[in-house]
């Protein structure tokens, strides 16, 4: 859509909407299929830019699951989010996007997402929606206050392109701004000093869904690997805290993958806390430790005696396992198997079923999935997403205090209080 003139900007409407993204754009043309006069201010230079990359540029757009399994996956304010899903729920998502066009997938763990494997498919649908309803957007655009007059929103004060202050009155203002994760795609913060300056109380922010730092010695190693169908367990001052099922990864910003996202917010307080935490993988879940004893004699009784303790390892491990395993056992990967005493091939049983991995950090927002943390739910009305301090302002998405688990549900609320927040109800 092209740019409107900054003049625009100059003259009053209904509603404010700041920040394009999926929040703000489900936000915008909702109030704007309602009737309502709308501009959404962008600070970047095109609407969508955290949904053009998500889910490494497939976008998974939300989560097929029964509403009752998918309120499980929800995090923090799992209750305040109760009222925005039954208003537009995960099913409704989907009938969105495939009567705007884009044909959707559901693939393993009920998944949803474009047949295309495309991200824009669905910003871009976003913006055809807001275009379609009468939508009025200005990019390049730095919001930089909201304002109040008796207490009451009266609109906004923005930084255009040329660097001028400039504002625009509106008696409703939704505030639909991101977290702070992937900073580079415009999701600053912004949205928190907002709600500060106007007295909302801002729970603590940090990463979620972020890799988690090991200083275990083989990690450099480790870079590229991917190991699946195994089960982690989370551990913080010696208990276990957590337990996943699936897809751990490892790269040069951590220990990654479905698995480590899903146990790192978890992690990511303990650490702030100060408490100790460790990752234990399970690479033989299916197995007791007796089960797989006798599976490794098994191997060993059809092996020669001169062959490696390596090529023991590669029966049991993916490759690039290998070399770093027989580094965690202290056995020579060289070592003939004829040597492997039995003590040593109960330690190697002990290490499949509990490989750890002490964490001594995570990676910071640039990385992280989501934002945890943000405006206090308590301080909005979950019926509407108005505050409850200062009327006329809504909230919808990553700016709010709520974040879930990997696999949809976060995409998901944000469509679902950005609509609830376009319908600006009182």
């Amino acid at each position: 859509m092209e740019q409107l003139r900054d003049e625009y900007a100059e003259s009053s409407c209904d509603v404010i909407v700041v920040g394009a993204g999926a929040a703000g754009m489900m936000a915008a043309a909702t109030a704007a299929r309602n009737g309502k006069r709308v501009l959404l201010l962008e600070k970047m230079e095109k609407s969508g830019r955290k949904v053009r990359i998500t889910g490494k540029g497939r976008c998974n757009v939300t989560n097929a699951r029964p509403p009752e399994e998918f309120a499980s996956q929800v995090r923090t304010n799992a209750d305040f989010f109760a009222p925005a899903f039954a208003e537009f729920n995960n099913r409704a998502t989907i009938r969105f996007f495939e009567r705007r066009g884009v044909k959707l997938d559901i693939e393993r763990g009920e998944r949803v997402f474009p047949h295309s494997g495309k991200a824009w498919d669905i910003a871009n649908a976003l913006l055809d929606y807001c275009v379609e309803n009468g939508v009025k957007i200005l990019y390049n655009t730095q919001v930089t206050g909201v304002l109040t007059l008796a207490g009451h929103v009266f609109g906004v004060r923005y930084r255009n392109k040329r660097g001028f202050e400039r504002k625009v009155e509106a008696p409703q203002v939704i505030v639909a701004t991101g977290g702070l994760s992937y900073p580079a795609t415009g999701s600053t913060g912004d949205g928190y000093r907002f709600a500060a300056d106007l007295g909302h109380t801002i729970e603590a922010v940090r990463p979620s869904l972020t890799p988690l730092v090991s200083s275990h010695n083989q990690m450099k190693y480790l870079r590229g690997l991917l190991l699946r169908n195994v089960r982690a367990t989370l551990w913080v001052d010696n208990e276990p805290v957590r337990e996943e099922f699936g897809e751990v990864g490892f790269s040069e910003r951590g220990i990654e993958g479905a698995v480590a996202l899903r146990v790192s917010r978890d992690a990511v307080d303990a650490l702030i806390d100060g408490r100790r935490v460790k990752l234990v993988l399970d690479l033989k879940p299916a197995l007791t430790e007796e089960m797989l004893l006798n599976r490794i004699d098994r191997e060993l009784a059809e092996m020669a005696p001169t062959e490696f303790f390596a090529e023991l390892l590669r029966k049991l491990v993916p490759r690039p396992l290998v070399m770093p395993l027989a580094e965690e056992l202290d056995i020579h990967s060289k070592n003939y198997v004829s040597k492997l005493t039995d003590a040593e091939k109960r330690r190697l049983v002990k290490t499949l079923k509990g490989l750890t991995f002490p964490i001594v950090d995570y990676a910071p927002f640039e990385y992280a999935v989501v934002t945890a943390g943000g405006v206090r739910c308590d301080e909005v009305n979950p019926h509407t997403m108005e505050s409850l301090k200062v009327p006329g302002l809504y909230f919808a998405g990553e700016v709010l205090d709520l974040d879930a688990n990997t696999g949809g549900y976060n995409l998901q609320i944000a469509f679902s209080t950005g609509r609830l927040a376009g319908m600006l109800k009182r």
